[in-house]
């Protein structure tokens, strides 16, 4: 579950990086030559049943390690524990569940309308002319709204996934663990602040 969930991670950075484009002011002109090489790379291709794997391995074995918890300790401690790493681990499977229906509404927006199964929308001229899409998709408050949301929940779930995958890897050590945590959260403010921009962006300013 750890390198699947350190796997996604890496993921979510290209993924943001190449979604920050979209704010590049130049009508989706970067954001598609992007796509375009995306698309032309075979290698992206093999990735992409790869990134799938990993999406279904890590919600698989969380969901499973949610249920052995469970199981293991029907009872819950009669003196809840206070520190801030138990409290992100008791709600991982909350944020987790939440992400995971984000990701089928954000698979419908997107993927879904790539590989055919959803119409095209927004004025787009093809499957792949994404940007008016996301002009048109993010021009609704409400579904603007739920993007920013789910990734603030993904923020706080990232921050605990992250240290948890030194842990689970046995990197962890008083000296150092300090630093990671720091990382951690640097990292999950990035990804969840620099993913809401987008449709902040799209909903007040274009």
């Amino acid at each position: 579950m750890a390198a699947a969930g350190a796997f996604l991670m890496l993921f979510l950075v290209s993924h943001l990086a190449t979604n920050l484009l979209l704010l590049a002011g130049d009508g989706g002109k970067s954001f598609d030559k992007a796509v375009e090489f995306l698309l032309a790379n075979p290698v992206i291709k093999i990735v992409e049943y790869v990134l799938f794997a990993g999406f279904l391995i890590h919600i698989v074995i969380g969901v499973i390690l949610e249920v052995h918890n469970r199981r293991s300790r029907p009872v819950g401690y009669a003196v809840a524990l206070k520190s801030e790493t138990s409290t992100f681990s008791r709600f991982m499977i909350h944020s987790g569940i939440i992400i995971f229906i984000f990701l089928l509404l954000h698979l419908y927006h997107f993927f879904f309308v790539k590989i055919g199964l959803v119409d095209i929308y927004g004025g787009a001229e093809s499957v792949h002319d994404f940007f008016p899409m996301v002009v048109y998709m993010f021009k609704n408050p409400v579904v603007s709204a739920i993007y920013v949301v789910s990734f603030i929940f993904l923020g706080f779930h990232l921050k605990h996934a992250f240290q948890s995958a030194f842990q689970s890897f046995g990197l962890n050590h008083d000296k150092y663990m300090p630093a990671i945590k720091f990382v951690g959260t640097v990292y999950a403010i990035i990804v969840a602040v620099g993913f809401s921009i987008i449709p902040i962006y799209f909903l007040f300013l274009y």
